[in-house]
């Protein structure tokens, strides 16, 4: 009888144990269950959120596979389509002239024995007078077409535009194809370029081709009819470190064709901005990565060839399919994606070229 009281004392303890554990449990299990409600009243409550990014993501990504399509429906329609059917009759569309300028090498050269290939009488203007005379006598001679030499250096200044507005006077100029170009010796850092140099870019690449312009829009205008051609470069895409005042006045000479073409379409003028990466020319070294590549930088003449196609069809365009695809890259890349490969680039060329001095 006397043991009775001690074992309810001794088992209260235990009794007592079962009882927190129990409230434990049951305490972690709403908590459990509390969590999950709320994480079920926040899921609904964000589901049109959900449902909203979803769309969002939905829009771009059917945006960018279109964008898509059509460039790649572009690069088609541009460099491959026109040249599978019979040449355009360019003395008809624009007239029996064409100015070209910068006509004694390079992509100039080409682009002058291209339309002289068309048909058109060629004035050639340039800097040096015999290389200009050979050039002439070349093109004459083979595709039987009249031609005629204007000396002019550009870098003078206004000085030397008067003789050359006089020799236009009169003539039924239907294209103007402005290469002419001031260039770095090799890609460098601002610093080191020489201020001749700077000088020669502005005076060359800026205020060049926005003076021939002017000398031969008004009878372009008069005559409803034409065609001015401008050659940018692949470097106005973005800044471009080691070649900063060049791309920067082929940026200019970018806007200055897109703004032109605005203006004038209307009149029956025809501006375009040429824009093209690496073309190889005969500075090149001949070991070099432009000449091993070819479908990445063609020769002048080859990129003339694509280039002239694409005369009244496109107002802004690299002229050739690989450096569409290039520009497109260009266009949809990062800037400093597009700087760090610049940079790269440029120290590979300038190595080469002062590899080639030396």
């Amino acid at each position: 009888m006397m043991s009775s009281p001690h074992y309810s004392r001794s088992r209260r303890p235990f009794t007592t144990y079962c009882h927190a554990s129990l409230i434990t449990n049951t305490v972690a299990m709403a908590a459990v269950d509390s969590f999950y409600l709320l994480y079920r009243e926040i899921a609904r409550s964000c589901n049109c959120y959900m449902e909203a990014l979803a769309l969002v993501g939905a829009w771009y990504t059917a945006r960018k596979s279109i964008t898509v399509i059509c460039d790649f429906y572009s690069l088609v329609r541009l460099h491959f389509i026109p040249r599978l059917g019979s040449r355009p009759d360019l003395i008809k569309q624009y007239g029996r002239w064409a100015v070209v300028s910068g006509a004694t090498d390079g992509i100039g050269k080409a682009y002058a024995e291209e339309l002289a290939s068309h048909g058109l009488q060629v004035i050639l203007i340039g800097q040096e007078a015999e290389k200009l005379q050979a050039v002439a006598k070349h093109i004459a001679d083979t595709y039987r077409v009249e031609t005629l030499v204007l000396v002019a250096d550009f870098s003078r200044g206004r000085e030397i535009y008067a003789p050359i507005r006089e020799a236009l006077r009169d003539r039924d100029i239907g294209i103007l194809v402005n290469d002419m170009g001031a260039f770095y010796p090799y890609p460098q850092y601002f610093s080191q370029i020489p201020e001749d140099t700077l000088w020669d870019i502005v005076n060359v690449n800026i205020a060049a081709a926005s003076q021939m312009v002017h000398i031969v829009l008004p009878g372009m205008v008069e005559r409803k009819k034409g065609a001015i051609v401008t050659v940018s470069s692949g470097s106005c895409c973005k800044p471009t470190p080691q070649l900063a005042a060049f791309s920067a006045s082929k940026a200019y000479l970018d806007h200055f064709s897109r703004a032109l073409q605005y203006e004038y379409a209307s009149k029956g003028i025809f501006v375009q901005s040429l824009i093209p990466f690496y073309v190889t020319s005969s500075v090149t070294a001949p070991g070099s990565f432009l000449h091993r590549c070819p479908w990445l930088a063609p020769s002048p003449r080859v990129y003339a060839q694509h280039a002239v196609s694409t005369l009244g069809i496109s107002k802004r365009t690299t002229g050739y399919w690989s450096h569409s695809i290039q520009f497109l890259f260009a266009q949809y890349m990062p800037e400093w994606l597009w700087v760090w490969g610049a940079n790269l680039l440029n120290r590979a060329l300038r190595k080469e070229a002062l590899s080639c001095q030396a």
